[in-house]
């Protein structure tokens, strides 16, 4: 089911998210928040395979050029990571190394010479309530090591938080995953 009205919104992580407390400080903290329409599968890392899977082309364009910037900065890059993925499939998502699996929440991330990161994304169930649909969380914190670190979130942080909700609405405009089967 397609659905092309949906509004990402910037939340709080929650309280029961797996990244709460896993830093002792952080230099990047931040989620964002998004409807699902019923019937969408409540698998994470299904979800969040879907969503980089499906990336608008922008960002394509976007990691290429933070690959220049991050090899300036000794971080991995993307096509560094996505070779990865080749070769533990299971491990990653994407560019991701998949820390942690649950029924509610995939931690995915990586850690760096300069700073480490953690991404959650997780799958909120209505709670019981009628009035509100499931949703998709999906939280960002960073811890940086040095000053380069810190550097390079400051240049990316506004690029990241356009990136997580043009993805978020991109996944909303060609359709979620369907527990039945591809929305597609």
């Amino acid at each position: 089911m397609k659905d092309k009205g949906q509004a990402v919104t910037a939340v709080d992580i929650p309280l029961d998210c797996r990244l709460n407390g896993i830093y002792g400080a952080e230099d990047l903290r931040d989620a964002f928040s998004i409807d699902l329409p019923e019937g969408t599968v409540s698998d994470p890392e299904l979800l969040a395979r879907f969503l980089f899977e499906n990336q608008p082309r922008w960002i394509v364009s976007l990691m290429k050029f933070r690959d220049l910037i991050a090899a300036v900065f000794g971080l991995k890059t993307a096509k560094q990571l996505k070779a990865l993925d080749r070769y533990q499939p299971k491990d990653r998502i994407h560019i991701f190394k998949i820390y942690e699996s649950h029924n509610d929440e995939v931690i995915l991330g990586e850690n760096d010479e300069h700073l480490d990161f953690r991404l959650s994304i997780s799958y909120r169930p209505d709670s019981g309530n009628a009035e509100r649909p499931p949703r998709l969380i999906v939280s960002t914190v960073v811890q940086c090591h040095n000053c380069l670190g810190r550097i390079y979130i400051w240049l990316i942080a506004p690029f990241h938080r356009q990136v997580v909700r043009s993805v978020l609405r991109r996944a909303a405009r060609i359709g979620w995953p369907q527990r039945d089967g591809p929305a597609r």
